[in-house]
């Protein structure tokens, strides 16, 4: 094995239901941390947008392009040595895989908590184009990390927000430490 010459970039996924605080906390971690900051919510066209404001949760065929244009802009940012924090849903365990086959030091922070908390949090936001009905699909969408995925850290979201964005972020520089030391074949 022998050390390359750059360092593979990181990539944070923040990741759970509607609702759980996932670009609060990703963006908070991007500022602290100096990493680009990514909503996947922005990468939804407006039609699954609509879709979703019309209480119809998406399926697998309408994920497929906000996924391929999500891993389309990360490659991008991978190529120029950027890292990365992505506030993204990772409900499916097979799309969670897409993220890991990129050309970075791949993290996931997966955000739970109880689903009055979350309804409570997602009845509580303005303009946003998720309906609070569709937090049902989401939680029976949601395939729960596995052991097999040892990259994914979970986070218990029923505590103050600043406890919630400590943790993330010491476990954040903890692998960034780690990753600066790995050796890449």
């Amino acid at each position: 094995m022998t050390k390359s010459s750059q360092p593979l970039p990181n990539l944070f996924i923040v990741m759970g239901v509607s609702g759980t605080g996932k670009s609060s906390l990703a963006k908070q971690m991007a500022d602290k941390i100096s990493l680009v900051f990514i909503d996947a919510d922005d990468f939804h066209s407006a039609e699954a947008k609509k879709h979703m404001a019309e209480n119809k949760p998406l399926t697998d065929d309408m994920r497929k392009p906000w996924l391929d244009a999500i891993i389309k802009h990360l490659n991008l940012l991978s190529q120029q040595g950027k890292s990365v924090t992505l506030a993204y849903s990772g409900l499916k365990s097979a799309h969670r895989q897409l993220f890991r086959e990129l050309p970075f030091y791949c993290h996931f922070f997966y955000l739970n908590g109880n689903k009055e908390l979350i309804t409570k949090r997602i009845m509580q936001r303005e303009n946003h184009f998720f309906s609070p009905t569709l937090l049902d699909s989401q939680f029976e969408a949601m395939d729960p990390p596995l052991l097999i995925e040892p990259d994914v850290s979970a986070i218990n979201i029923e505590r103050p927000f600043i406890l919630v964005a400590d943790e993330i972020n010491k476990l954040t520089q903890q692998i960034m430490r780690k990753n600066n030391n790995a050796q890449v074949c």
